[in-house]
């Protein structure tokens, strides 16, 4: 198993050249680390396949209410460590794969369906769920296709990586069972909660896209990027 520093080395080369030395991701690089270590015998799909079961298994106490929503919400902050720990697992002890990497982004995006749906659920608007979860979806998205067009750096970490977006959803759902029952300015305090907490990750993807933009903008605007492939 390699140590916390050459781990953290070898996922920011796996994460093109992406800097772990922000204290969010450091923190939860660090945290998946300590967690791999007296695991390194176990496969990192075991890992990755629990991440999206903890997951899905998110909503049905997310939509049953009540002190369940803080279930709920331990369930989604459980499956962003599985996430984290698969990472390590596999680059940890020199099992990382582009398949496994391809793999592991699609279970990524998976999961954030979860997250979304349990917001949905537990009494976020259906518009602000879904706008939740495409801004989930969107940065990996830019940054893939940014790929394809030739930039092969990750680019700076905005307000809206992972880290983030896993501790928005855990936290709003496990704060709405923790107020549910409580009427707040006439409204259920689980539902506005869940609305708050949704609208305020929709504000933090949209400054995050926008971090990410302005930096993927300069990027394909530099010298050898004027002829760009045709979208397919």
């Amino acid at each position: 198993m390699l140590s916390r520093e050459e781990y953290l080395e070898a996922w920011s080369r796996w994460h093109g050249g992406a800097d772990t030395s922000a204290p969010l991701v450091r923190g939860w690089l660090t945290l998946a680390h300590a967690l791999a270590r007296p695991l390194a015998a176990l496969p990192p799909v075991v890992a990755t396949a629990a991440g999206v079961v903890v997951a899905a298994a998110a909503v049905p106490p997310a939509a049953a209410g009540g002190a369940w929503l803080v279930l709920a919400g331990v369930l989604v902050g459980l499956s962003g460590l599985l996430d984290s720990l698969d990472g390590a697992l596999a680059i940890g002890t020199g099992r990382a794969s582009q398949r496994g990497f391809v793999l592991d982004s699609v279970v990524d995006r998976l999961t954030e369906v979860a997250y979304a749906a349990a917001l949905w659920v537990a009494g976020a608007p259906g518009w602000l769920a879904v706008a939740f979860g495409a801004l989930c979806w969107l940065p990996d998205y830019l940054r893939a296709r940014a790929g394809q067009a030739g930039v092969h750096r990750t680019g700076p970490i905005s307000l809206w990586e992972r880290p983030t977006r896993v501790a928005m959803a855990g936290l709003t759902l496990g704060g709405a069972g923790v107020v549910s029952g409580l009427e707040i300015a006439g409204v259920d305090g689980a539902t506005l909660t869940a609305t708050a907490g949704a609208a305020t990750g929709l504000l933090l993807g949209v400054v995050g896209t926008v971090q990410l933009g302005r930096w993927l903008g300069a990027e394909l605007a530099g010298p050898g990027q004027g002829d760009l492939p045709p979208s397919g």
